[in-house]
């Protein structure tokens, strides 16, 4: 079974590795590679290997990641923790209609991950991305609200910045961050994660494997199907492929030296970075996800993770991590 983290003070435990669901329903790969049975059996298998910490979202689908977790978790409900996110105002047909974290839309939106995860509780709860419209005080006050009520355990926010996340903790304990953080993207190091180890609120970093470019299983931005999100990923396009493939190589060698995937390697690296970091590296197929699972037992030597975070630095790494428009939302 996979050990436990804390994530934050407040009494939040996890499996040390999460899944991400995202991509069981949507943004990677076409319609016709998602299998809802192997989705399914995925996330039956991740509960009795002990990967217990589930990751979704109201706007992933829109709303069908949430209502696939409800319908796998049917007489499984206590042996998970479901993590999930509002902040969106999503129009029809479903497609994403700018951020909204008005407390009315709040309260509903939770509401409804509620009726489509068929619980009565939500264990992690996180504002996706932060509303510039609307004071964090108010936000963070609704939510507490919702925790007070017993609809929420814990508290999360997703991208926020040191402002909003000192806020934010200033008026409910915040558990949790979720924001892009791997070998290839270090933007929280100089000064987001020293400010959650002060504040005592545990780290959740997303996309831990480089969206795949780490695994070193990837294509040319142009060859993934439409509707795939790394067709517009600026690292995957170009000369920054080729730039990136080159620096993510010695994760492969040091792989073949401890007899361990790429995918290990990665995860490894974010697991000896901190015991207040679980990554949740996202898949739809079994075989992906006990490999991912595989990580908790690689060890990294001090002159190891000296050289992959040398490979990988930033000034190594080609291409921006989202383009202009994805870059606008986030807290920074």
């Amino acid at each position: 079974m996979i050990a436990r983290r804390k994530l934050g003070t407040q009494g939040l435990t996890v499996s040390a590795i999460g899944l991400g669901c995202m991509g069981m329903t949507a943004s990677y790969g076409s319609p016709e590679e998602r299998d809802e049975r192997e989705a399914i059996a995925t996330l039956h298998r991740a509960l009795e290997i002990g990967v217990t910490f589930l990751d979704t979202a109201e706007v992933y689908g829109p709303f069908t990641n949430e209502e696939l977790l409800g319908r796998a978790l049917k007489g499984k409900r206590d042996q998970a923790t479901i993590a999930t996110k509002f902040g969106w105002r999503i129009g029809k047909p479903g497609e994403e209609r700018g951020l909204d974290s008005r407390p009315v839309h709040i309260r509903e939106a939770v509401e409804g991950s509620l009726r489509r995860l068929q619980t009565d509780h939500i264990d992690l709860l996180y504002q996706h991305r932060v509303d510039p419209t609307v004071p964090i005080e108010d936000v963070v006050g609704t939510m507490a609200d919702l925790v007070h009520a017993g609809k929420a355990r814990f508290l999360g926010l997703s991208e926020a910045g040191e402002e909003t996340i000192r806020r934010a903790h200033a008026v409910h304990p915040i558990s949790a961050l979720q924001s892009e953080y791997s070998l290839w993207e270090r933007n929280l190091e100089p000064r987001i994660i020293p400010l959650l180890r002060h504040l005592g609120i545990g780290l959740v970093p997303f996309s831990p494997l480089g969206r795949g470019f780490l695994t070193g299983a990837v294509k040319r931005a142009e060859e993934y199907p439409e509707g795939d999100y790394r067709r517009g990923d600026p690292r995957f396009q170009g000369a920054n492929f080729d730039a990136n493939t080159r620096a993510v190589s010695v994760v492969k060698e040091i792989g073949m030296q401890k007899k361990a995937t790429p995918a290990q390697i990665a995860l490894a690296w974010l697991l000896h970075k901190g015991d207040d970091i679980v990554p949740i590296p996202g898949t739809k197929h079994r075989a992906r996800l006990e490999e991912d699972a595989g990580a908790v037992d690689v060890v990294l030597s001090d002159a190891e993770m000296m050289r992959l975070d040398d490979a990988l630095a930033p000034d190594k790494v080609a291409g921006e991590r989202y383009t202009k428009e994805r870059m606008a939302t986030v807290d920074r």
